[in-house]
């Protein structure tokens, strides 16, 4: 593995303007681009977001909501027309946000990665996906790299915010921006990892509070990255390097999954003993140390928990580990759907009817409350399951009027969300959105599957899971 390259730290003075510029402006020019006059950059950026997701665009809007100004960048077109025009096409980020930080040019968005010679640092949001046989994919991250790496000048700071293993930011985006660029990591541009901690529909999340974590490549790299994201959350956490950054993302998320296997699979256990999990979890959490509460549920979803302990699963191998602890969770968790269908049987069964020839419908396509996010829903996998096995399955969800393509629901894409008034054999409630937390089910004739425990106003048909 490369060594780091060193060079002397700059000194951070905590007390320093936001507003104060730590990137020197000077030789600024596209190198390998077309057009090195520089007229061409007469517009710059304190700070460049590429990937316009549920990642990059709160990112773009905190930096530009702190006044710094901001260029948005994405492969697909649609999306920065759209912000341009003021609009989102994420639920939770209403357009007025959008429209106000274009207005006060304080945000651009382009598909155009030439303008990134103009921002003094690039933020990399891209996403990364495991392949068919849980092969961790860079090819987002590597594209977005070749992308950037003609575009790239002295004195860029380029963080990688995407999820990954331990080593990427080293051993695959420093040496593709070094060959891409004719450049040096550490003394020509500066190069830093620093994972996302976004919490989407949580009004409790402020992104200013939540503190950041950075791993630079060098102690003058972490230096930079230290004082950009200074601007827009109160704390940073600075970490040794870019290796360590990279796999506290990980523990956090392993951290999960593994909590989540634990309480999915007491469920199971805990049902087939007639006990309620959530007034064990609710009496459990009284205890002021050493319990934390997780909560089970009919599966993972989010591109975060289902995938990224993953990553590090393969980069163990490659040491002789295998990590079988991340590994069984990651079974326990997968099978949830399955037990989900099981329920769902025991209730059209109790009612005297099949699955097969069913009429199913499920309340929540999005993997989280409140989101329109279905990346990995478990909702999925649990029509997959009903359909194959003859029933038919339709959806609710206000924030999924449409399912959208993605990577795991080719198969229903296009399928358009129905009235709460369809009728059909039993209810299966998926996600916890408040417009179900809120609604009446006491007179509903049929058996109600709910894989939250939101329902308070509960059928006498009810039935957990």
């Amino acid at each position: 593995m490369a060594m780091e390259a060193r060079a002397p730290a700059v000194p951070i003075d905590s007390k320093q303007s936001s507003r104060s510029k730590q990137f020197d402006r000077s030789g600024l020019r596209v190198i390998g681009g077309d057009d090195d006059d520089s007229t061409r950059l007469s517009q710059t950026y304190d700070v460049a977001v590429v990937g316009l997701g549920y990642v990059g665009l709160p990112l773009c809007l905190a930096f530009a909501n702190a006044g710094e100004t901001v260029l948005g960048v994405d492969t697909d077109p649609e999306k920065p027309t759209a912000l341009q025009a003021g609009h989102s096409y994420i639920k939770h980020i209403d357009d007025q946000t959008i429209a106000t930080v274009v207005e006060k040019k304080k945000f651009t968005a382009t598909n155009n990665f030439s303008d990134l010679g103009a921002a003094d640092a690039i933020l990399i949001c891209v996403p990364t996906p495991l392949t068919v046989n849980r092969v961790p994919d860079l090819s987002f991250v590597e594209s977005t790299v070749k992308m950037i790496a003609p575009h790239l000048r002295h004195g860029q700071l380029v963080v990688l915010e995407s999820t990954t293993y331990p080593g990427t930011t080293d051993e695959v985006v420093r040496p593709l921006l070094e060959e891409g660029s004719g450049l040096t990591a550490g003394k020509d541009f500066f190069l830093a990892y620093s994972p996302e901690r976004e919490d989407p529909g949580n009004p409790k999340s402020n992104f200013a509070n939540v503190p950041k974590v950075v791993g630079g490549y060098s102690p003058t790299c972490l230096a930079r990255a230290q004082s950009l994201y200074g601007r827009i959350v109160v704390e940073v956490i600075p970490v040794s390097n870019c290796r360590i950054a990279e796999a506290t993302k990980l523990m956090e998320n392993i951290f999960r999954s593994v909590n989540i296997a634990l309480v999915n699979e007491l469920k199971v256990i805990y049902s087939r003993m007639g006990i309620d999990i959530w007034e064990v979890i609710q009496a459990a959490s009284t205890k002021p140390f050493g319990y934390m509460p997780f909560y089970p549920g009919p599966g993972l979803g989010g591109h975060c928990i289902p995938i990224d302990p993953f990553y590090l699963t393969w980069k163990a191998l490659e040491y002789g580990h295998h990590t079988r602890l991340i590994e069984l969770a990651g079974e326990i968790n997968t099978a949830m759907p399955e037990y989900v269908v099981s329920r769902v049987t025991d209730a059209l069964n109790d009612a005297g009817k099949p699955v097969k020839g069913s009429k199913v419908l499920m309340l929540g396509i999005a993997y989280k409350a409140d989101v329109d996010d279905d990346r990995e829903s478990p909702s999925y996998a649990i029509m997959e399951s009903l359909e194959q096995r003859g029933a038919e399955v339709f959806y609710n969800d206000p924030h999924v009027p449409v399912i959208r393509e993605g990577r795991s629901n080719h198969r229903v894409a296009g399928r358009s969300s129905v009235d709460l008034a369809y009728e059909v054999d039993v209810v299966v409630l998926c996600t916890g959105h408040r417009e179900y937390r809120e609604f009446d089910f006491s007179s509903l004739k049929i058996p109600l599957v709910d894989c939250r425990n939101v329902v308070s106003k509960r059928p006498r048909l009810y039935y957990a899971a």
